[in-house]
Formats: structure tokens, C-alpha cells, sequence
């Protein structure tokens, strides 16, 4: 008979392995869309490349909150290995189950979230 609480870790475990497959499925793919903008003024005129950089610009932000999203859902698989997922990384209170639910890898309790 499975215990409750090791049900819990491994339905959570797989939830955050699926999110973490899929932000790396888009960091994969987004690779293109980070790659410099090429300046040459006899194939398009300064607006054009004003919004190719602008894009460029968006990307590169995307690419980055992916890679930080994707850190800290690794920290959440190692707090769950650790036996200290769920629990506030700052005062060590229990992480409100709802707030859990809403996202797998908060590692703050709502009053150290503020």
C-alpha cells in the first residue's frame, strides 16, 4: 500500500518533470530567435531593423525568464530529493498547500513572497 505523502511527492514530481521538459522543449526551440540581428542596409531600411531588433530584444528577455523558470523548478526537484519541498526556503513554515497547487516550485512562504 503506497503512502499518501510519497503519492503526493511523485504526482508532484511529475508535474514539475513535465513543466521542466516543456520550458526546455521552448528554450530548444527559441535558440533562432536570440540570434543577432544582421545590420545590412541594402536588404532592409531602419525600421525594419529597429523592429528586428526590438524582437530580438523580446527574445532574449523571453529566453531569459525561461532559464530562470527552469532554475527554480530545479530547485524544487532538489528541495523534494531534500525531504524540504513545500517549506519556505526563508523562515521554513509550511508553503500554504493552495499556493503549492497554483505553482509546484515556490520555494516562498506568501508573507516572505512579498
Amino acid at each position: 500500500m503506497h503512502d499518501s505523502n510519497a503519492t503526493d511527492e511523485e504526482s508532484t514530481r511529475a508535474v514539475l518533470m513535465g513543466m521542466r521538459e516543456e520550458l526546455q522543449d521552448m528554450i530548444e526551440n527559441a535558440v533562432g530567435n536570440t540570434a543577432p540581428v544582421t545590420l545590412d542596409q541594402t536588404q532592409q531600411g531602419r525600421l525594419s531593423r529597429m523592429d528586428a531588433m526590438q524582437q530580438q530584444a523580446m527574445a532574449d528577455e523571453t529566453q531569459r525568464r525561461r532559464n530562470l523558470r527552469l532554475r527554480q523548478i530545479d530547485a524544487a526537484l532538489i528541495r523534494l530529493d531534500a525531504g524540504e519541498y513545500g517549506y519556505c526556503i526563508s523562515c521554513g513554515d509550511p508553503i500554504n498547500a493552495d499556493r503549492l497547487a497554483l505553482d509546484p516550485a515556490v520555494a516562498l512562504c506568501l508573507q516572505h513572497a512579498r
